[in-house]
């Protein structure tokens, strides 16, 4: 019954979106057969409950390729943008939200390009709880796509940057990765930005997977533990 009620209560976008998006992704499944978007998002601070979304960056990958031409930029509206220490880093400033899209349809067009993907992002938890915590306050409803972290998948899966055990340890950053990899940094601390250059960080991930497996990889290979 109560499923029932929150289906009525979401718009037929919102509806659709989550019928087309599984939360789970069959671990048979090749590789080549998914479809993910590599995802970033700029904040007001990180507190998902109290902070709010300043821009959002979203690449699409598939078939082991970056669709460059598929990618999208979205500046949030905010009225209210305090001058703090996360505003230093990503430089969108208080006047430049104001001229930005409302978040109400930002998310909705949002929604359309995450439908039936996976969602990639470096130390994505973050993310896919601003993007989700916005999207309940709007439509009530959460995202439901399963996650990638490219930091998580480093430390499987990449020598140098293995878990020791150390209690202080910290979970290793795009830059380092991508210095180690010898892969390009692409406009840091922009949505578009960082999720372009972990789009690049994770078809390089999956390059080294697949030559470890020594096959074609699936999507188990990519959510194992």
């Amino acid at each position: 019954m109560w499923d029932w009620l929150r289906k009525s209560a979401w718009p037929p976008h919102v509806v659709a979106y989550r019928e087309q998006t599984p939360r789970r992704v069959d671990p048979k499944r090749p590789w080549s057969e998914l479809a993910f978007v590599s995802l970033d998002a700029e904040t007001t601070g990180f507190d998902p409950e109290k902070d709010r979304l300043l821009s959002i960056g979203l690449v699409p990958v598939a078939d082991g390729r970056i669709d460059v031409a598929g990618r999208r930029n979205w500046l949030v509206r905010q009225t209210d943008v305090p001058n703090n220490e996360a505003v230093k880093i990503h430089g969108i400033a208080p006047g430049e939200s104001a001229l930005g899209q409302p978040e109400t349809e930002v998310l909705t067009e949002l929604l359309a390009a995450l439908t039936g993907k996976i969602i990639v992002g470096h130390h994505i938890g973050f993310d896919a709880a601003m993007i989700g915590t916005a999207t309940r306050r709007a439509f009530g409803s959460r995202l439901r796509n399963p996650l990638l972290d490219t930091a998580a998948l480093t430390s499987r899966h990449v020598d140098a940057f293995h878990k020791t055990g150390y209690v202080n340890q910290k979970p290793p950053g795009l830059d380092e990765i991508c210095s180690h990899a010898g892969l390009p940094i692409v406009g840091r601390h922009t949505a578009t930005g960082d999720a372009f250059t972990t789009a690049q960080l994770f078809l390089w991930l999956c390059g080294r997977i697949r030559v470890r497996h020594g096959r074609e990889l699936r999507a188990g290979d990519l959510f194992k533990a």
